[in-house]
Protein backbone atom coordinates (compact mmCIF):
# COMPACT_ATOMS: atom_id res chain seq x y z
CA UNK A 1 0.00 0.00 0.00
CA UNK A 2 1.54 3.04 -0.94
CA UNK A 3 1.27 6.33 1.21
CA UNK A 4 1.69 10.04 0.87
CA UNK A 5 4.36 10.74 3.09
CA UNK A 6 3.06 14.47 4.18
CA UNK A 7 -0.22 12.90 5.21
CA UNK A 8 -0.73 12.48 8.53
CA UNK A 9 -1.41 9.33 10.10
CA UNK A 10 -4.23 8.65 12.86
CA UNK A 11 -4.73 5.01 14.46
CA UNK A 12 -8.34 4.34 14.62
CA UNK A 13 -8.62 1.36 17.28
CA UNK A 14 -12.73 -0.08 17.11
CA UNK A 15 -12.41 0.99 13.48
CA UNK A 16 -15.01 -1.20 12.19
CA UNK A 17 -17.55 -0.63 14.68
CA UNK A 18 -20.24 1.82 14.58
CA UNK A 19 -18.38 5.26 15.56
CA UNK A 20 -15.18 4.04 14.60
CA UNK A 21 -16.12 3.59 10.84
CA UNK A 22 -17.66 6.67 10.48
CA UNK A 23 -14.51 8.25 12.22
CA UNK A 24 -12.19 6.59 9.76
CA UNK A 25 -14.44 7.75 6.49
CA UNK A 26 -14.22 11.28 8.21
CA UNK A 27 -10.34 11.59 8.31
CA UNK A 28 -10.25 9.69 5.10
CA UNK A 29 -12.20 12.75 3.77
CA UNK A 30 -9.76 15.42 6.08
CA UNK A 31 -6.50 13.97 4.11
CA UNK A 32 -5.02 11.72 6.72
CA UNK A 33 -3.97 8.17 6.62
CA UNK A 34 -6.32 6.20 7.92
CA UNK A 35 -5.27 2.74 9.82
CA UNK A 36 -8.21 0.82 11.14
CA UNK A 37 -7.51 -1.50 14.01
CA UNK A 38 -10.97 -4.31 15.12
CA UNK A 39 -11.03 -7.82 16.08
CA UNK A 40 -14.39 -7.91 14.58
CA UNK A 41 -16.07 -9.22 18.07
CA UNK A 42 -18.63 -6.47 17.48
CA UNK A 43 -17.42 -4.79 14.47
CA UNK A 44 -18.46 -5.73 10.86
CA UNK A 45 -16.49 -5.63 8.16
CA UNK A 46 -19.25 -4.28 6.05
CA UNK A 47 -19.06 -1.01 7.98
CA UNK A 48 -16.01 -0.54 5.92
CA UNK A 49 -16.01 -2.30 3.25
CA UNK A 50 -16.78 0.82 0.63
CA UNK A 51 -13.47 2.67 1.28
CA UNK A 52 -11.59 -0.30 1.99
CA UNK A 53 -9.80 0.08 -0.77
CA UNK A 54 -8.60 3.99 -0.43
CA UNK A 55 -4.88 4.09 -1.06
CA UNK A 56 -4.94 6.17 2.49
CA UNK A 57 -6.66 3.39 4.59
CA UNK A 58 -5.47 -0.02 5.48
CA UNK A 59 -7.45 -2.45 7.82
CA UNK A 60 -5.58 -4.47 10.77
CA UNK A 61 -7.68 -7.59 12.24
CA UNK A 62 -6.14 -7.49 15.67
CA UNK A 63 -6.89 -7.55 19.50
CA UNK A 64 -4.94 -4.60 21.27
CA UNK A 65 -5.22 -5.89 24.51
CA UNK A 66 -1.97 -8.77 23.09
CA UNK A 67 1.47 -7.19 22.61
CA UNK A 68 1.84 -9.50 19.82
CA UNK A 69 -0.28 -7.32 17.87
CA UNK A 70 1.34 -4.42 17.95
CA UNK A 71 3.94 -5.70 15.80
CA UNK A 72 1.37 -5.76 13.17
CA UNK A 73 1.33 -2.04 13.34
CA UNK A 74 2.76 0.91 11.54
CA UNK A 75 4.40 3.73 13.23
CA UNK A 76 4.39 7.20 12.89
CA UNK A 77 0.77 8.44 13.75
CA UNK A 78 0.17 11.82 14.84
CA UNK A 79 -3.27 10.71 16.36
CA UNK A 80 -4.73 7.31 17.98
CA UNK A 81 -8.43 6.92 18.93
CA UNK A 82 -9.28 4.22 21.00
CA UNK A 83 -12.58 3.26 20.20
CA UNK A 84 -12.63 -0.20 20.28
CA UNK A 85 -14.86 -1.94 22.92
CA UNK A 86 -18.02 -3.96 23.15
CA UNK A 87 -20.93 -1.30 23.82
CA UNK A 88 -24.21 -2.84 23.88
CA UNK A 89 -25.41 -3.39 27.44
CA UNK A 90 -28.64 -5.66 26.58
CA UNK A 91 -27.93 -8.87 28.97
CA UNK A 92 -30.13 -10.54 26.26
CA UNK A 93 -28.08 -9.56 23.17
CA UNK A 94 -25.33 -11.91 21.41
CA UNK A 95 -23.47 -8.93 20.89
CA UNK A 96 -23.54 -6.87 24.31
CA UNK A 97 -20.73 -6.73 26.62
CA UNK A 98 -22.21 -8.37 29.11
CA UNK A 99 -21.41 -11.61 26.65
CA UNK A 100 -17.83 -10.64 26.32
CA UNK A 101 -17.49 -9.28 30.07
CA UNK A 102 -13.31 -10.32 30.29
CA UNK A 103 -12.98 -8.96 26.52
CA UNK A 104 -14.23 -5.58 27.35
CA UNK A 105 -12.68 -5.15 30.70
CA UNK A 106 -9.07 -6.08 29.25
CA UNK A 107 -9.68 -3.52 26.03
CA UNK A 108 -10.31 -0.66 28.49
CA UNK A 109 -7.76 -1.48 30.86
CA UNK A 110 -4.84 -3.27 29.14
CA UNK A 111 -5.60 -1.80 25.69
CA UNK A 112 -6.03 1.26 27.03
CA UNK A 113 -2.50 0.99 28.95
CA UNK A 114 -0.97 -0.43 25.66
CA UNK A 115 -2.06 2.45 23.62
CA UNK A 116 -1.03 4.89 26.11
CA UNK A 117 2.83 3.39 25.66
CA UNK A 118 2.30 3.60 21.53
CA UNK A 119 1.03 6.75 21.40
CA UNK A 120 3.95 7.70 23.85
CA UNK A 121 6.16 6.11 21.02
CA UNK A 122 5.00 8.03 18.45
CA UNK A 123 4.73 11.07 20.46
CA UNK A 124 0.75 10.99 19.02
CA UNK A 125 -1.98 12.94 20.65
CA UNK A 126 -4.10 10.37 22.40
CA UNK A 127 -8.49 10.44 22.25
CA UNK A 128 -9.42 7.64 25.11
CA UNK A 129 -13.66 6.91 24.11
CA UNK A 130 -15.14 6.51 27.34
CA UNK A 131 -19.06 6.49 28.54
CA UNK A 132 -21.97 7.87 30.07
CA UNK A 133 -22.21 5.01 31.90
CA UNK A 134 -19.34 6.04 33.85
CA UNK A 135 -22.15 8.17 35.93
CA UNK A 136 -23.81 4.69 36.66
CA UNK A 137 -27.39 5.43 37.82
CA UNK A 138 -26.72 9.11 38.34
CA UNK A 139 -27.86 10.87 41.48
CA UNK A 140 -26.65 14.16 39.94
CA UNK A 141 -29.38 15.58 36.20
CA UNK A 142 -28.29 16.57 34.24
CA UNK A 143 -25.01 14.64 34.11
CA UNK A 144 -21.60 16.97 34.53
CA UNK A 145 -17.96 16.17 33.34
CA UNK A 146 -17.35 17.23 37.08
CA UNK A 147 -19.94 14.78 38.60
CA UNK A 148 -18.31 11.30 40.10
CA UNK A 149 -20.85 9.45 39.17
CA UNK A 150 -22.83 6.18 40.99
CA UNK A 151 -21.47 3.00 40.04
CA UNK A 152 -21.99 -0.58 41.36
CA UNK A 153 -19.15 -1.70 41.08
CA UNK A 154 -20.08 -5.60 41.46
CA UNK A 155 -23.08 -5.39 39.41
CA UNK A 156 -23.82 -7.02 35.62
CA UNK A 157 -22.57 -3.80 33.74
CA UNK A 158 -19.47 -3.42 35.70
CA UNK A 159 -17.05 -5.07 33.15
CA UNK A 160 -18.33 -1.99 30.90
CA UNK A 161 -18.89 0.74 33.41
CA UNK A 162 -15.70 0.32 35.74
CA UNK A 163 -13.61 -0.33 32.99
CA UNK A 164 -13.99 2.61 31.25
CA UNK A 165 -13.24 4.61 34.28
CA UNK A 166 -10.27 2.65 34.80
CA UNK A 167 -9.37 4.02 31.54
CA UNK A 168 -9.95 7.35 32.24
CA UNK A 169 -7.48 7.06 35.35
CA UNK A 170 -5.05 5.26 32.69
CA UNK A 171 -5.54 7.95 30.29
CA UNK A 172 -5.38 10.95 32.54
CA UNK A 173 -2.24 9.54 34.72
CA UNK A 174 0.14 8.40 32.09
CA UNK A 175 -0.68 11.77 30.06
CA UNK A 176 0.35 13.27 33.28
CA UNK A 177 3.32 11.45 33.66
CA UNK A 178 4.71 11.86 30.81
CA UNK A 179 3.45 15.08 29.37
CA UNK A 180 1.28 13.29 27.01
CA UNK A 181 -1.64 15.17 24.68
CA UNK A 182 -4.71 13.04 25.74
CA UNK A 183 -8.83 13.84 25.90
CA UNK A 184 -11.32 11.75 27.21
CA UNK A 185 -15.25 11.99 25.78
CA UNK A 186 -17.57 10.75 27.31
CA UNK A 187 -20.32 9.57 24.93
CA UNK A 188 -23.83 9.25 25.51
CA UNK A 189 -26.10 7.51 23.69
CA UNK A 190 -25.53 7.55 20.00
CA UNK A 191 -27.61 5.97 17.02
CA UNK A 192 -27.58 5.98 13.18
CA UNK A 193 -26.49 4.15 10.14
CA UNK A 194 -23.95 1.23 10.94
CA UNK A 195 -24.85 0.24 13.80
CA UNK A 196 -24.98 -3.64 14.84
CA UNK A 197 -28.08 -5.01 14.81
CA UNK A 198 -27.53 -7.58 16.89
CA UNK A 199 -25.63 -5.85 19.85
CA UNK A 200 -29.40 -5.37 21.43
CA UNK A 201 -29.06 -1.40 21.82
CA UNK A 202 -32.73 0.28 22.04
CA UNK A 203 -33.10 2.14 18.44
CA UNK A 204 -31.91 -0.80 16.17
CA UNK A 205 -33.86 -3.18 18.70
CA UNK A 206 -36.86 -1.17 18.34
CA UNK A 207 -36.70 -0.51 14.42
CA UNK A 208 -35.99 -4.15 13.57
CA UNK A 209 -38.87 -5.13 15.98
CA UNK A 210 -41.33 -2.67 14.50
CA UNK A 211 -40.13 -3.59 10.90
CA UNK A 212 -40.52 -7.58 11.38
CA UNK A 213 -43.63 -6.62 12.84
CA UNK A 214 -42.73 -8.54 16.07
CA UNK A 215 -43.51 -6.98 19.49
CA UNK A 216 -41.48 -3.88 20.84
CA UNK A 217 -39.59 -5.51 23.86
CA UNK A 218 -39.55 -2.48 26.74
CA UNK A 219 -37.79 -3.07 30.07
CA UNK A 220 -39.47 -2.40 33.03
CA UNK A 221 -42.20 0.58 32.68
CA UNK A 222 -40.57 2.43 29.55
CA UNK A 223 -40.54 5.38 31.88
CA UNK A 224 -36.22 5.41 32.44
CA UNK A 225 -35.18 8.34 30.12
CA UNK A 226 -32.11 8.51 27.82
CA UNK A 227 -30.47 11.42 25.16
CA UNK A 228 -29.84 9.85 21.75
CA UNK A 229 -27.28 11.69 19.60
CA UNK A 230 -27.18 11.29 15.73
CA UNK A 231 -24.13 9.81 14.51
CA UNK A 232 -23.03 12.60 11.97
CA UNK A 233 -23.97 15.08 14.92
CA UNK A 234 -21.27 13.05 17.43
CA UNK A 235 -18.74 12.81 14.82
CA UNK A 236 -18.61 16.80 14.27
CA UNK A 237 -18.06 16.97 18.00
CA UNK A 238 -14.85 14.93 18.34
CA UNK A 239 -13.18 16.64 15.58
CA UNK A 240 -13.80 19.70 17.82
CA UNK A 241 -12.56 18.34 20.73
CA UNK A 242 -9.29 16.58 18.68
CA UNK A 243 -9.05 20.30 16.63
CA UNK A 244 -9.39 22.86 19.84
CA UNK A 245 -10.23 20.35 22.95
CA UNK A 246 -7.46 21.20 25.78
CA UNK A 247 -4.95 18.66 26.69
CA UNK A 248 -6.11 16.37 29.94
CA UNK A 249 -9.99 17.14 30.02
CA UNK A 250 -12.99 15.80 29.98
CA UNK A 251 -15.80 16.45 27.45
CA UNK A 252 -19.93 15.41 27.33
CA UNK A 253 -20.34 14.36 24.27
CA UNK A 254 -24.40 13.47 23.22
CA UNK A 255 -27.99 15.39 22.65
CA UNK A 256 -29.35 17.12 25.70
CA UNK A 257 -32.72 16.39 24.37
CA UNK A 258 -34.33 13.81 26.85
CA UNK A 259 -37.35 11.61 25.94
CA UNK A 260 -38.69 8.05 27.83
CA UNK A 261 -38.41 4.84 26.40
CA UNK A 262 -41.78 4.13 25.87
CA UNK A 263 -42.26 7.64 24.17
CA UNK A 264 -39.23 6.54 21.79
CA UNK A 265 -40.82 3.32 21.37
CA UNK A 266 -43.99 5.02 20.47
CA UNK A 267 -42.17 7.18 17.75
CA UNK A 268 -40.55 4.56 16.19
CA UNK A 269 -43.80 2.67 15.84
CA UNK A 270 -45.24 6.08 14.08
CA UNK A 271 -42.48 6.31 11.72
CA UNK A 272 -42.46 2.44 10.64
CA UNK A 273 -45.97 3.13 10.31
CA UNK A 274 -45.95 -0.21 12.94
CA UNK A 275 -48.69 -2.00 14.82
CA UNK A 276 -46.92 -3.78 16.49
CA UNK A 277 -48.06 -4.24 20.31
CA UNK A 278 -45.46 -3.17 23.31
CA UNK A 279 -44.13 -6.18 25.82
CA UNK A 280 -43.26 -5.03 28.90
CA UNK A 281 -40.13 -6.92 30.84
CA UNK A 282 -38.46 -6.32 33.82
CA UNK A 283 -36.15 -3.60 34.04
CA UNK A 284 -32.56 -5.04 34.34
CA UNK A 285 -30.39 -4.57 37.61
CA UNK A 286 -28.44 -1.26 37.77
CA UNK A 287 -30.06 -0.17 34.41
CA UNK A 288 -30.19 3.84 34.34
CA UNK A 289 -33.59 5.80 35.75
CA UNK A 290 -32.02 9.00 33.96
CA UNK A 291 -29.53 9.87 31.62
CA UNK A 292 -29.23 13.51 29.91
CA UNK A 293 -25.77 15.21 29.49
CA UNK A 294 -24.78 18.74 30.69
CA UNK A 295 -23.46 19.95 27.54
CA UNK A 296 -22.53 23.31 29.08
CA UNK A 297 -18.81 22.41 28.54
CA UNK A 298 -18.70 21.95 24.95
CA UNK A 299 -21.16 24.17 24.06
CA UNK A 300 -19.03 27.37 25.92
CA UNK A 301 -15.63 25.85 25.00
CA UNK A 302 -15.70 24.52 21.55
CA UNK A 303 -18.96 26.17 20.51
CA UNK A 304 -20.33 22.71 19.38
CA UNK A 305 -24.16 21.62 19.71
CA UNK A 306 -26.19 18.69 18.16
CA UNK A 307 -27.92 19.53 15.20
CA UNK A 308 -29.93 16.99 14.22
CA UNK A 309 -33.57 16.16 15.63
CA UNK A 310 -34.42 13.18 16.34
CA UNK A 311 -37.21 12.11 13.62
CA UNK A 312 -35.04 13.30 11.07
CA UNK A 313 -32.37 10.91 12.95
CA UNK A 314 -34.38 8.35 13.15
CA UNK A 315 -35.73 8.60 9.35
CA UNK A 316 -31.82 8.04 8.38
CA UNK A 317 -31.28 5.03 10.53
CA UNK A 318 -34.84 3.65 9.80
CA UNK A 319 -33.80 4.00 6.01
CA UNK A 320 -30.75 1.86 6.74
CA UNK A 321 -31.82 -1.09 8.44
CA UNK A 322 -34.90 -1.40 5.53
CA UNK A 323 -31.81 -2.28 3.67
CA UNK A 324 -29.45 -4.44 6.22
Amino acid sequence: MCYNDSMKKVLITGGAGFIGSHLGEKFLDLNYKVICVDNLITGQKKNINHFIKNPNFKFIQADVTKKSSYSLLPTGYSLILHFASPAGPNPYSTKSYMQYPIKTYLVNSIGTHCLLELAKQNKAEFVFASSSEIYGDPKEHPQKETYVGHVNNLGPRACYDESKRFGEMATMTFAKKYNLKAKIIRIFNTYGPRMNPDDGRVIPQFILQSLKKQPLTIHGKGQQTRSFCYIDDLIKGIIKIVDKGKSCEVYNLGNDQELTILKLAEKIKQLTQSKSRLVFKPLPLDDPEKRKPDLSKIKKELHWQPETSLEEGLKKTISYFKNV
